[in-house]
């Protein structure tokens, strides 16, 4: 059984044994390939979640109406190997997996979502990933690193295989790595168009949910390692999240990519904490 952090995330104030939605937080960028700093974002989230309101006016939905939420803290992650970090997260999702409980996880850097995402193929075999990013994150390896930021999509295509990952808001990669998602992935670029589409056929089949925040136009969020300008808009990822949630079989997710120094006005630490709350209300079913 896992213990309540000290601080938790607004609304998050249930005991781990009536929790159906358990947050934790995995403070990693040892592979950030420009600016660093998510290794923070965690922890500033549950701090300046405050800011916020419990009540959603989009959803019409109070967290407090919901004995739902556990926050069960940081893990303590070794900043020296991967592999290692990737080791604990899984461990932490594979406990709150085996208690049938849904993991929601608080990056870190995108890498962290690998950790996450083994723990719950090892559950959930047939699950599919739908991912939104201003990133492909479908390299081979970079710099020599497989075990690497940019190559997070593609160690879990290697668990999974073929049409299994659905990639939104994708404006930046490799040739070879568009390449590559046209061959093996199902990748639409620039924005949400097709998102529709893809999640009527998902209903009623496991789906893993990564938000890399990035996919946010710098404009919106400039609070991130590798801004990508030509993202989408706040209100666009928003109704993009109730979409994928309010239709799909969620049983995994992750939010990533905030370094909230990179933005001392808060804003992207605000944002941030919006669209966990706008996740975790709509998981709320």
């Amino acid at each position: 059984m896992l213990n309540k952090n000290i601080m938790t995330f607004i609304g998050c104030d249930c005991e781990y044994e009536d929790a159906k939605i358990v947050l934790f937080g995995a403070p990693f960028d040892s592979t950030t390939s420009y600016r660093p700093g998510t290794r923070f974002a965690s922890a500033t989230v549950r701090n300046e979640s405050y800011g916020l309101e419990t009540y959603s006016p989009y959803q019409d939905k109070d967290m407090e109406d919901y004995n739902y939420y556990f926050d069960s803290g940081d893990i303590e992650l070794s900043m020296g190997s991967s592999e290692l970090a990737l080791n604990d997260i899984e461990e932490r999702t594979k406990t709150i997996l085996d208690d049938d409980k849904l993991p929601f996880m608080i990056g870190g850097e995108h890498l962290v979502t690998l950790g996450s995402f083994r723990a719950i193929v090892d559950k959930y075999p047939d699950v599919q990933i739908i991912h939104f990013d201003a990133h492909t994150d479908l390299r081979e390896e970079y710099l020599g690193v497989q075990l690497s930021h940019a190559c997070v999509i593609k160690r879990c295509y290697d668990l999974i295989g073929d049409n299994k990952i659905h990639q939104f808001g994708i404006r930046s990669g490799m040739r070879e790595e568009f390449e590559f998602a046209k061959a093996h992935t199902d990748l639409h670029k620039f924005n949400f168009d097709g998102l529709k589409e893809c999640v009527d056929k998902l209903k009623g089949k496991n789906v893993y949910f990564t938000i890399d925040l990035d996919v946010l136009d710098p404009s919106y969020f400039p609070g991130t390692g590798t801004p990508e300008f030509g993202g989408v808009t706040f209100m666009q990822l928003l109704e993009a999240i109730h979409l994928v949630i309010g239709n799909c079989n969620i049983v995994g997710m992750d939010v990533n990519e905030l370094s909230p120094h990179l933005d001392p006005s808060g804003a992207s630490t605000a944002a941030a904490c919006k669209v966990i709350r706008e996740s975790l209300l709509e998981l709320s079913k």
